[in-house]
């Protein structure tokens, strides 16, 4: 079993017992029936606790005349993705904004998490970008679905000509699928190996040096997170074009 971290290893104290009932339930067996819930799952459910914090805390602030430095943060990290979105979805991107921000901040806390000693990052297991992933090829294809009707939607995986369709709908099924794997292996593989390096240069030179890495996690995960936000934002354009 993998070394548990504290947090870890006081959800399995507290919630080992419900949650391996809960998984045998679904017919999944736990490798660990003690410690049946991983580092990353527990650092996921931290971020989703914090974040839930954080909401609460800025709408309970919310103020027009005297608006707080913690609002500021909010309401500019919103405009930029608000002003993304719409330059790149257009008309009607207000609606996906929600969503997109949400996302943003889950996989750039997650991302960040594993700078602070005794966490780790848990987009370092391929698990919770996987997740991220599978929620925004969801998404997207809702609302494709939802702005232009299931067989409108459904017609551009067949392409321009009827014709072609037995060719196109294999090709365009496979590239969508592949968009899942490309949005996790590019998180999954930057950050793990982000984290990889800044505990072998803390492990051989615990002062000075790391401070640098440091410094590179912090950028990768900022980029990385762009990255993600983006890619979504492209497959949403893609998804409620009215011309495909």
């Amino acid at each position: 079993m993998a070394e548990q971290l504290w947090f870890t290893a006081l959800l399995n104290h507290a919630l080992a017992g419900p949650v391996t009932v809960l998984l045998r339930g679904l017919h999944v067996e736990p490798q660990y029936p003690k410690a049946p819930i991983s580092n990353a799952v527990a650092m996921e459910f931290l971020v989703f606790g914090f974040l839930i914090l954080i909401f609460l805390l800025v709408r309970s602030r919310l103020s027009v005349d005297n608006p707080g430095g913690l609002q500021h943060v909010f309401e500019g990290a919103h405009g930029f993705i608000s002003g993304q979105a719409h330059e790149i979805i257009g008309h009607g991107s207000d609606k996906f904004v929600g969503y997109l921000t949400t996302l943003g901040f889950f996989i750039l806390l997650c991302n960040l998490l594993g700078l602070i000693p005794g966490f780790e990052s848990p987009t370092g297991s391929p698990v919770v970008p996987l997740g991220c992933a599978v929620l925004t090829f969801v998404y997207y294809h809702a609302a494709g679905i939802k702005k232009q009707g299931l067989w409108q939607y459904a017609k551009h995986f067949a392409g321009p000509m009827p014709a072609l369709a037995i060719l196109m709908v294999p090709i365009e099924i496979v590239s969508h699928t592949a968009r899942m794997l490309s949005l996790t292996v590019r998180l999954y593989a930057n950050m793990f190996a982000g984290d990889l390096v800044t505990m072998v240069f803390f492990s051989l030179i615990p002062i000075g040096l790391p401070i640098v890495f440091m410094g590179l996690h912090l950028g990768v995960s900022i980029i990385q997170t762009y990255v993600f936000v983006l890619l979504a934002m492209i497959y949403l354009q893609g998804a409620v074009a009215e011309a495909h």
